[in-house]
């Protein structure tokens, strides 16, 4: 094997898989998926969008004082200060990189931009040669590549590797590719650049036609040697290429491909739970690699063949993506000790005695209502009480009280605690116990939002497994994602409403950028 037969794998999970609506992370969630990817060895951790927000860069930064065996790296547009700012948020990384892009499609130019293809060229060089005064590893994109007339392609992918850049993106921004089209794309670019044999050729292909990963394993067949992609698909819109998907076709089909990557793939199964935990966003159960029925077989023909040899319809082993991951279980005789040693093998760490104070406090409480505490439960656990944490809470749950009984109509009160301090009560009925809930707590909030979705996810297996709740709210087209867990499923939604309401009310905005 040499190392033209290894692919990079760039995630950016924490920029682009950030990008989905309402899917923001704050800068502790970002540190621990980080520390997870770390884990994984992920070559390449794309940390955010250093421009974007005083958060965002502080959670570069963070993200790049925190990791050791991974580059970090911080997207930039083609601007001096968008520039300045990620050479700064990454100072402090032990390797760091800048990704600056800019758009080369003649409807990106045209319309977005409103520059012809020259100053295009000019922009790019410029932002390249200022990123290489800060730091010696930079990544150049051509935003909507796959829309960009060959022949401009190959004259800024030669300019850009010309002033600098060590990689070049060709990015598939708005999934429109097809997998033999997008390969064949590579394999000329390759070719009729000169100079192409001075910088990796990467690519990050949008799942909006479903054929990201394929887009991306075409790519590496035809010469590209990086893959950006994100832990569960997570991204823009219908989102980005999975890296666990692409990461386990190389292995599983080494034999067509013989390409390999850095991933220890027994960490896959607890980064995905991780960011579906954090994030609020589930893992369909059909979903490859990841997904709960990924490795389950109902069909008695399928029974009866995995049990006489477990590859007549087994590709790969469960073992090897993680499903086998250390299942020690904490319960309400546990002590500190073992709940601190446990939270520092899954990289959860607190920074004062009152922080673990408090988290062994609700572990207390959550153990007094299930037998067995997994890990799962225990990222729910921690994720919940950093949100709180990191923003000044509008709302705060005080009080709860449902009835609900065979033909009378629901009726929930609930008791807020606000931020000015005074406790407020409100009594609604429903249509069910958690309608009667959300009434109730709009009574007092008035936020005028709108529920676009309700999801609940059970954390574990089991009949007193958690449940973990998602809702989504929408407000002057402003979309967020709250999160609340308990094994009471009517206290979990009304936990992930005022987590909702409590980010919309904290007014988080930043810049949104595309790659």
């Amino acid at each position: 094997m040499t190392d033209s037969n290894r692919v990079i794998i760039f995630d950016t999970t924490l920029r682009d898989g950030e990008q989905s609506p309402g899917a923001s992370m704050t800068r502790d969630e970002k540190v621990r998926i980080a520390k997870q990817l770390e884990k994984m060895q992920v070559d390449v951790i794309e940390a955010g969008f250093a421009m974007a927000s005083v958060g965002d860069f502080e959670a570069v930064k963070a993200v790049a004082d925190a990791v050791r065996e991974s580059r970090i790296c911080s997207l930039a547009r083609a601007l001096d200060a968008d520039i300045d700012r990620a050479g700064e948020a990454l100072r402090g990384a032990s390797a760091g990189r800048i990704h600056t892009f800019i758009a080369t499609s003649p409807i990106h130019m045209k319309y977005k931009l409103k520059m012809e293809p020259d100053q295009v060229v000019e922009n790019a060089v410029r932002a390249i040669r200022r990123a290489r005064n800060l730091m010696d590893d930079v990544e150049f994109s051509l935003e909507d590549a796959s829309r960009t007339e060959f022949d401009f392609m190959c004259r800024i992918v030669e300019a850009a590797i010309a002033a600098g850049a060590r990689t070049i993106n060709i990015p598939d921004t708005v999934g429109y590719a097809l997998p033999e089209e997008f390969g064949h794309t590579i394999r000329r670019l390759i070719e009729n650049v000169p100079n192409s044999d001075q910088a990796i050729i990467s690519v990050h292909c949008h799942n909006d036609l479903g054929l990201a990963v394929s887009n991306s394993i075409s790519a590496v067949a035809n010469g590209a040697r990086q893959v950006e992609c994100t832990i569960n698909g997570l991204g823009e819109r219908a989102g980005n290429a999975a890296l666990e998907e692409f990461v386990m076709a190389l292995r599983t089909r080494h034999d067509a491909m013989q390409l390999t990557t850095g991933i220890v793939t027994e960490q896959i199964v607890p980064a995905s739970r991780l960011v579906s935990t954090i994030t609020g966003f589930p893992v369909q159960p059909n979903k490859a690699i990841v997904g709960a029925n990924a490795f389950a077989h109902e069909s008695g023909i399928h029974q009866d063949g995995v049990l006489k040899h477990r590859e007549t319809y087994e590709i790969m082993t469960a073992q090897s993506v993680g499903w086998h991951t250390n299942r020690m279980v904490l319960g309400k005789h546990s002590g500190r000790n073992a709940f601190r040693s446990r939270l520092e093998e899954l990289g959860i760490s607190f920074a004062t005695d009152a922080e673990l104070n408090e988290a062994f406090r609700r572990f207390k409480e959550l153990a007094d209502k299930k037998h067995d505490i997994f890990d799962e439960d225990l990222q729910a656990l921690v994720s919940e009480q950093r949100a709180a944490e990191d923003m000044d809470e509008a709302f705060r749950l005080t009080y709860m009280s449902v009835t609900s009984q065979t033909g009378e109509v629901p009726v929930a009160t609930v008791a807020l605690m606000t931020a000015s301090g005074e406790e407020v009560k409100s009594t609604a009925e429903g249509s069910g116990p958690v309608d009667a809930t959300f009434k109730a707590i709009e009574k007092i909030a008035e936020s005028g939002a709108t529920l676009e979705l309700y999801s609940v996810n059970a954390i574990t297996s089991g009949t007193d497994s958690q449940g973990e709740v998602t809702v989504r709210l929408e407000k002057g087209g402003r979309i967020i994602n709250g999160n609340g867990a308990d094994t009471d499923i009517v206290i979990a939604s009304a936990r992930a409403y005022i987590n909702a309401l409590n980010i919309m009310l904290s007014n988080r905005e930043k810049a949104h950028p595309q790659v």
